[in-house]
């Protein structure tokens, strides 16, 4: 299922070039992950082309997110050398930790230098983690365009924030190949890739398996489960069943009770829920 997908489409590569172009023009680069996959949100690429240039990371979807995880994550990140602030886009929270950062490293740069510069930063993030969203609250108003479909950002734009700041846009980047397939699961899990590329059946049936292992109260309590099933199949006929989403002839509707069930993941509605746990030292 997942190995079958392009994941490197010619917009893509322009990213790569764009990335590339473009990072002795900034200061500081910002990167959006998402709280629920720490791990398989961080674009290697990414890491390879920014390089030892300063990183703000946003943990952004930290609502979504295990709140005990989003701690954990972000004193690993912190320990790494990076800045660190846990976010939620859609609402705000944690915008304005973000803007006092900016300023207080744009005063010691300007310090250290010996000059006052308008700090320039880029931000840079794998498909649908929530770049558009925070640059929308960075600048107050409708600038980037968001939607909750991957790869809605396309080409370069300059902007300038309402404290002076300039901001250089990408649109998400994935890469050519994973080298891990859970990193694959785990970006279509959360909505990184297009639903329409999957077979969503199956996809479904994945993330029913990895939360019967790893949230298995959530799940039964979301769906009215007296118990979970001895396979992720005969759990997601149970919450077929549950739901009403039966055909003709008693069948199981496959398709509406994989869409309910990563539909209502991706919302929060199952529960709060982190795939990748932090491996403190």
């Amino acid at each position: 299922m997942i190995e079958n997908i392009n994941w490197y489409p010619g917009h893509m590569k322009k990213t790569r070039e764009l990335i590339q172009a473009n990072l002795k023009m900034v200061d500081l680069v910002i990167e959006v992950i998402d709280a629920r996959i720490p791990v398989s949100s961080r674009n290697p690429i990414i890491n390879d082309l920014v390089g030892g240039k300063q990183r703000v990371i946003i943990l952004n979807k930290m609502d979504l997110a295990d709140s005990r995880e989003n701690d954990r994550w972000t004193k690993q990140f912190k320990e790494e050398g990076h800045f660190v602030v846990p976010m939620n886009c859609m609402n705000g929270n944690g915008v304005s930790s973000l803007l006092s950062l900016l300023t207080k490293y744009q005063d010691a740069r300007n310090q250290e230098l010996s000059r006052k510069r308008t700090l320039r930063m880029m931000i840079v993030g794998v498909p649908n983690v929530g770049k558009s969203s925070l640059i929308n609250r960075l600048l107050g108003r409708k600038s980037a365009k968001t939607g909750d479909r991957p790869g809605v950002t396309r080409g370069k734009q300059w902007l300038t924030l309402s404290n002076g700041m300039q901001l250089l846009d990408t649109p998400g980047i994935l890469w050519p190949k994973f080298e891990d397939p859970e990193v694959g699961l785990n970006l279509a899990f959360c909505g990184s890739i297009r639903d329409e590329t999957m077979d969503l059946s199956s996809l479904a049936l994945e993330l029913i398996g990895v939360l019967q292992e790893n949230y298995p109260e959530e799940l039964m309590e979301r769906y009215k489960l007296i118990e979970l099933g001895e396979m992720p199949l005969d759990t997601m006929e149970a919450i077929a069943s549950k739901r009403g989403f039966i055909l003709s002839g008693k069948r199981i509707d496959y398709e509406r009770t994989a869409r309910t069930v990563l539909d209502e993941f991706r919302s929060g509605i199952i529960g709060k829920i982190t795939l990748e746990q932090c491996e403190e030292a």
